[in-house]
């Protein structure tokens, strides 16, 4: 008996969750049709009221350009002061998604952001050049970052172990990708899977990071190794930060 009402609750908040989700979409699609190609200023005024009704989260003065495609924002939080430009894509694909700007994040034209599951979280004053795209499953990117055009920040990886089924079907991996305080990654970086790229580091132009960069290093090249490390002001001896780099080299060349 109590078996059978378990299993009739469980249909009910099944049935109950789907129904929900279903009339957020109506409202967001019902928003977004009436307000996204609105122009400036109106426009500005208009969706700022408006939007409020279905994001997450919506900060004070956040600057929501016309051309912009969102979908589950119910599951997109942003903060004070954010800006997003024309072209900008931002989706969280499921219930186990989310995406969080913090105050005055600045996303440039053509930035493409998709959330499968876990959260991708974007920290103060970060900005992210021209269509540079985020994918996969949790991405942490700290305060005070500079990520320029077409960058690619890949938080998941296709299984292909058999060789006799279509990698398509074999699955992902998702471990996640963490980019610390103040770093700047030049144009065309790719970061893969796994990776953290320590707080104040730099990343060469094309470089693609594969592996941990450690606080405050100058990485570059195919695949990403790092040449030298920046003076630190912040308390950190520069010895410290030598035998970080040290240790990955000697790694790297075993």
């Amino acid at each position: 008996m109590n078996a059978k009402k378990t299993t009739s609750t469980s249909r009910w908040h099944r049935w109950k969750e789907a129904a929900i989700s279903r009339w957020l979409s109506w409202q967001e699609a019902i928003v977004f049709f009436l307000l996204a190609g609105t122009p400036t200023p109106l426009g500005r005024v208009l969706r700022r009221l408006g939007y409020r009704t279905i994001f997450a989260q919506l900060g004070k003065s956040a600057w929501i350009r016309v051309g912009i495609h969102f979908e589950g924002a119910a599951r997109i939080k942003m903060g004070d002061l954010v800006s997003i430009h024309p072209g900008v894509r931002i989706r969280s694909l499921n219930q186990k998604s989310m995406i969080v700007m913090a105050d005055k994040v600045s996303l440039d034209r053509g930035v493409d952001i998709k959330s499968n599951r876990g959260e991708i979280a974007i920290g103060k004053q970060t900005y992210i050049g021209p269509y540079t795209c985020l994918s996969g499953g949790d991405i942490k990117i700290g305060d005070n970052c500079l990520i320029a055009s077409h960058s690619g920040i890949y938080a998941n990886n296709h299984s292909f172990a058999d060789p006799l089924r279509p990698i398509r079907d074999q699955g992902s991996s998702f471990k996640g990708i963490v980019i610390e305080d103040d770093c700047w990654l030049g144009s065309g970086v790719r970061v893969l899977d796994g990776v953290t790229i320590a707080k104040g580091s730099v990343i060469g132009a094309g470089a693609v990071v594969t592996k941990d960069i450690p606080p405050y290093s100058v990485a570059v090249g195919v695949p990403a190794k790092v040449v030298s490390h920046r003076k630190l002001v912040a308390g950190k001896p520069v010895d410290e930060i030598s035998k970080a780099v040290v240790a990955i080299q000697q790694e790297e060349a075993v």
